[in-house]
């Protein structure tokens, strides 16, 4: 028996990364899950691994309201419920605040902060009707100390936390859950890719003394999406090894 069996999940941002490993982690405990990313081929691979009688690919960009609405519609009618919602999707335009460019701001405001509430609004909109559900907003760290370069990432990830609590408050009556994860330092190819020094840097930050693995987030969503964590909501949980406590 799995934590998740015969539940519906859909994971935004999926198709790799932290998203992929919510996904097949959400698989092997019994899950079938909707990878939703806007890398078609991508898509395909994911669901290619994790297996077609598990795994259902659409592609989506959670900045259009449209787009989430034909996604949690698409997988009720192909998988007949959503059970659990990902808010995982997510860019990044790092610049100093003199030299970001307005587009830079809106389309991360618009990916994280704005794709997280289409997610939670249309899913939440689903679960009310069936009366139980959990939603999953994955913030940063960021969110809550600010990291230099991110103003606007650093506003979005902050910002999922406000709309986590209020979302919270509003669902919680209907039986749903919205609760969020806010991951630190995660080893990535993209944070893989920073300059040694800086890694160095950031490593040296961590209490742990290392970065977190993809997996460690996706048990952490796994805890938050099953009955192990029935009596909380409104809530935001680090995983960041220590890191700005």
């Amino acid at each position: 028996m799995g934590l998740l069996d015969g539940q519906i999940a859909v994971v935004t941002g999926s198709a790799r990364g932290i998203g992929f490993a919510i996904a097949e982690r959400f698989v092997s405990e019994g899950a079938r899950v909707v990878i939703a990313d806007l890398d078609e081929a991508a898509i395909d691979q994911a669901v290619q691994t994790l297996g077609r009688d598990h795994a259902l690919g659409v592609r989506c960009d959670v900045a259009k309201m449209s787009d989430v609405e034909n996604l949690v519609s698409v997988s009720i009618r192909a998988m007949g419920s959503l059970d659990i919602m990902i808010n995982n999707a997510g860019i990044t335009r790092d610049a100093t605040l003199h030299k970001m460019s307005e587009s830079d701001f809106d389309q991360v405001i618009a990916v994280h902060l704005k794709g997280a509430w289409n997610g939670t609004k249309m899913a939440g909109m689903s679960m009310r009707e069936q009366g139980s559900g959990n939603i999953i907003n994955i913030s940063s760290i960021s969110g809550k100390v600010g990291f230099f370069g991110q103003t606007n990432y650093s506003a979005a990830k902050a910002g999922i936390v406000g709309l986590t609590k209020a979302a919270a408050k509003e669902l919680a009556a209907k039986g749903v859950r919205v609760n969020a994860i806010q991951p630190g330092l995660i080893r990535s190819p993209m944070t893989e890719a920073m300059r040694h020094d800086i890694w160095e840097r950031k490593i040296a930050e961590i209490p742990m003394g290392r970065p977190g693995e993809p997996g460690e987030i996706a048990s952490v969503a796994l805890f938050l999406a099953s009955d192990l964590s029935a009596y909380m909501t409104g809530t935001v949980l680090e995983v960041a090894g220590g890191r700005h406590m």
